[in-house]
């Protein structure tokens, strides 16, 4: 039996398709090993959001050479898209696959034999029409990805994604819920909703609302989370199913990028600071205990000193439970490249450390706040200090000691202190 192994850089989007490739492969006659295993077929599905995420790519390729010198090497995703003719010159790399292809790579995987030359199968020109999806992901996770949609229509003038991934389309919702069943059926309790611009999902009419109420009628499935969703796609319909009684999570990650106006106007973000902010307390009365996380940038071209601390000053006011802090990174074909006032490095890293002690005391406070209580938890795995972890509806980490296997229930626990990035627990007994 041919192994395969596969390997997913970036977002849940990219875990989500990885997922179906797997399964695909596994439904081809692969066997799927841990990737950095001996294999005959490795496939690296990449992300091109930051010059990191390319490096790390290309690190990968020069690793995967070491263990499997012999290995086919197919690279899909958004660097493959964007940055094909970079790729073909790394040695290593046998197939070079686009997003127009990506999700028929199994199909034109007919030989392994090695290439002297990197083949690509390559398109400027992305379909546009609403989307099927072959098969039903393979996760090893207990929460697995549901991608509902693909593409963004905003063009961000920091963002190289609307180049990698095309314009918005969305899944066909009988399609959607083909595979949400599968994913219940193989023992999965929650499915997190991704997409580009998940908040955007229009399929004959149909909104996202429409999708969370159609999974819910799901047997067996227990939680729908949102992924990271732009603020201006959150409808109230959305806000009043997170209130409940519902199966989706009170949670919502919403980037905000920047808290000041001209940044944000440069960035080409579709809200001022103070509409954001209106928003962000809006759902916060609408739903109570809302778990809420954000992105935000540091040294976008322009950003001074005084914008940097509206920023700031914005993530303190505002109730989030955690956020993720990015430094900005120049990409082709974006429209930021033309900006002048470049930040330097040392204040780019200097913001980033505050901003990211700011979240650790964000998240430390937010766990604070509930203990005491008890919290319904879907435990996932052991972690290295040997407690059991899981995650509440809002998203709060919570361990216990425990020698009994939790994986994949929903248990209550009451919640008695919190540690850095973790409240602890017990389980209490129904």
């Amino acid at each position: 039996m041919l192994r395969a192994s596969l390997h997913t850089l970036g977002c849940r989007l990219n875990q989500a398709e990885t997922a179906i490739l797997s399964d695909q492969l596994q439904r081809r006659g692969y066997q799927v090993v841990e990737f950095g295993q001996p294999c005959d077929l490795a496939v690296l599905n990449t992300c091109a959001v930051t010059e990191k995420a390319e490096a790390d790519c290309r690190h990968l390729v020069r690793n995967l050479r070491r263990v499997s010198p012999d290995a086919f090497v197919a690279v899909t995703g958004c660097y493959a898209q964007t940055g094909g003719e970079a790729l073909q010159k790394l040695e290593g790399i046998d197939l070079i696959v686009g997003t127009q292809h990506k999700m028929d790579l199994p199909q034109y995987l007919t030989s392994l034999t090695r290439r002297p030359v990197a083949e690509i199968l390559h398109t400027r020109t992305i379909a546009r029409e609403d989307f099927t999806l072959d098969g039903v992901g393979a996760y090893e996770e207990t929460r697995a990805n549901l991608k509902v949609q693909d593409g963004c229509n905003f063009m961000c003038s920091f963002c190289i994604i609307p180049f990698s991934r095309g314009h918005e389309r969305s899944r066909q919702i009988d399609d959607l819920l083909r595979e949400a069943e599968g994913l219940v059926a193989r023992g999965h309790r929650e499915v997190v909703l991704t997409g580009v611009n998940v908040g955007r999902y229009n399929y004959a009419g149909l909104s996202l609302a429409d999708v969370v109420r159609s999974l819910e009628q799901v047997p067996e499935l227990a939680r729908i989370r949102i992924s990271s969703i732009e603020p201006t796609t959150i409808c109230d319909e959305l806000l009043e199913l997170m209130a409940g009684p519902s199966k989706l999570c009170p949670y919502l990650h919403v980037p905000l990028q920047s808290g000041d106006d001209a940044i944000l106007n440069a960035m080409n973000r579709r809200y001022t600071a103070r509409e954001y902010a209106a928003f962000i307390e809006h759902a916060a009365r609408r739903v109570p205990d809302l778990g809420l996380g954000t992105d935000v940038m540091v040294g976008f071209p322009g950003e001074t000193n005084e914008a940097f601390e509206r920023t700031r000053s914005l993530l303190v006011d505002l109730p989030f439970s955690y956020f993720h802090v990015f430094s900005y990174s120049p990409r082709p074909r974006t429209a930021s490249l033309k900006l002048p006032d470049t930040v330097p490095a040392a204040s780019i890293k200097s913001r980033s450390r505050a901003l990211c002690s700011l979240s650790r005391g964000k998240r430390m406070n937010f766990y604070l706040r509930h203990v005491g209580r008890t919290e319904s938890v879907l435990f996932e795995s052991r972690n290295q200090q040997g407690l059991f972890t899981g995650l509440t509806p809002h998203y709060m980490r919570v361990g216990i000691p425990t020698d009994e296997d939790l994986t994949n229930q929903i248990r209550p626990v009451q919640l008695h202190g919190t540690m850095d990035g973790l409240a602890l627990g017990a389980v209490v007994d129904l």
